[in-house]
């Protein structure tokens, strides 16, 4: 690439374009230039807000500004997110909490407002829709977008349109968000990682295999740390690696992943935005303040989280037909069993019982910190439920439920409990809930 003082660009804060050689903008002064020789060209983004819950925390109190913030359950829980003041200290997503608090014993720790969260990732996709039709969610504060095609529109370019958008979500939602502009999904969601927080990358495709060969193979989506140490031990660690490898190969040693390698380490993804993708599971998961290991107090527990998971199902207007019971030992060790239904459900008792099947296998004297419920296969409720012949309380369970819904959606959630929870499993921590 030629020195990128001399390539096209603008200035992220006043849009004016950029001049030859200056490291500020010439009309106001800001030092967030950015400047690409394909930036022209490109149109697909991966937009991704910065500690998402905490910059919501901060921005509603302005006392945590300059305090280190931490978005998580109590001491026996884990890290939501954090601040990037925390982070400096070693503070990360998914860290157990009482090491968060070793690494940063001043952070202040917040528990979870998900209702609030949700609000404001609803405020950010609305303004992403006013952009473009193709918005792809892929969390609550993160998503691809496509502005092919909406240069009359907005009169400007996809690459200028997205910079006004992020001045937007600052100016009028009060929180910051980093952009990847580059021409497939996988270099735009690297992209927007690059320069975090307030960031703007861009990947073209003239650059892509040189950008990528020195990264670790732990760029390549789909990459986790097991597969990581599996490369590894093959003397695979840098995607410049894979792209010396032969796609015959790769598939040879690792499968369908092996075409991923093969195609991503070039930049070759040909995946498009699709707008509204459908969910690929519902769950529930809750981290105890103490250790369980008890029917009696596990039961509870997973009864409350079924209940959860049927109503999201429920209100969601989808059903799903495999169970998955998620387990975390006191060591931080993950199980996870599952079970396909012979038909899909959105009842809280089909999944309670199979949940309680799973995990009846699992109580053996074993301490548990986490326990989780999901359903996957998600399809539409018209098939789901039918007449159980095997069971023929099922039918009567299922009305008494439906009867529990009316009176929860007339007088709230804590109006009629079971009584496998009434009095029970409050000792607990949420940690997540999640539709992927």
């Amino acid at each position: 690439m030629s020195e990128t003082t001399h390539l096209p660009g603008f200035c992220r804060d006043c849009l004016r374009p950029t001049r030859a050689a200056e490291k500020r903008c010439h009309g106001c002064g800001s030092p967030r230039l950015v400047r690409h020789a394909e930036i022209a060209k490109l149109s697909l983004a991966h937009v991704d807000c910065d500690a998402f819950y905490a910059t919501v925390e901060k921005r509603d109190n302005p006392e945590l500004v300059d305090k280190p913030v931490i978005i998580g359950g109590g001491r026996r829980g884990v890290v939501s997110t954090c601040c990037y003041i925390a982070r400096i200290s070693g503070v990360r997503s998914a860290m157990p909490m009482f090491k968060a608090l070793e690494a940063c014993p001043d952070a202040i720790v917040i528990k979870p407002n998900m209702e609030k969260y949700a609000s404001v990732g609803r405020d950010v996709r609305t303004l992403m829709q006013e952009l473009t039709p193709l918005v792809q969610p892929i969390s609550i504060d993160e998503a691809f977008l496509d502005l092919a095609g909406t240069e009359l529109l907005h009169k400007d370019s996809p690459a200028r349109t997205l910079a006004r958008f992020a001045r937007r979500v600052e100016d009028e939602i009060g929180i910051t968000l980093s952009v990847g502009l580059s021409y497939c999904k996988f270099l735009a969601k690297v992209a927007s990682d690059l320069e975090k927080p307030r960031g703007y990358s861009v990947i073209g495709k003239a650059e892509a295999m040189d950008f990528l060969a020195p990264r670790p193979v732990s760029t390549i989506w789909g990459v986790g740390k097991a597969f990581e140490a599996q490369l590894a031990g093959d003397g695979i660690k840098t995607v410049g690696q894979l792209q010396k490898m032969e796609i015959d190969t790769l598939m040879r040693r690792y499968g369908v992943m092996g075409k991923r390698l093969y195609e991503l380490s070039r930049g070759d993804d040909s995946r498009t935005v699709h707008p509204n993708e459908a969910a690929k599971s519902v769950s529930a998961e809750t981290t105890f303040n103490t250790d369980l290991s008890r029917s009696e107090d596990l039961v509870p527990v997973l009864r409350a989280l079924s209940e959860k998971v049927s109503a999201r199902l429920k209100k969601a207007e989808i059903a799903g037909q495999t169970i998955v019971l998620k387990l975390k030992t006191a060591d931080f060790k993950s199980r996870t069993r599952n079970h396909k239904l012979d038909a899909p459900t959105q009842l809280a008792d089909r999944i309670f019982r199979t949940g309680l099947h799973l995990l009846e296998r699992e109580i053996d004297g074993t301490r548990f910190r986490l326990l989780g419920i999901g359903v996957t296969d998600l399809t539409s409720p018209e098939q789901a439920d039918p007449a159980d012949l095997v069971d023929p309380l099922a039918g009567r369970r299922a009305v008494a439920e439906s009867a529990i819904d009316k009176v929860r959606a007339k007088f709230g959630k804590a109006a009629l409990e079971t009584g496998y929870t009434f009095g029970k499993g409050r000792e607990t921590t949420p940690q997540r809930d999640r539709d992927k």
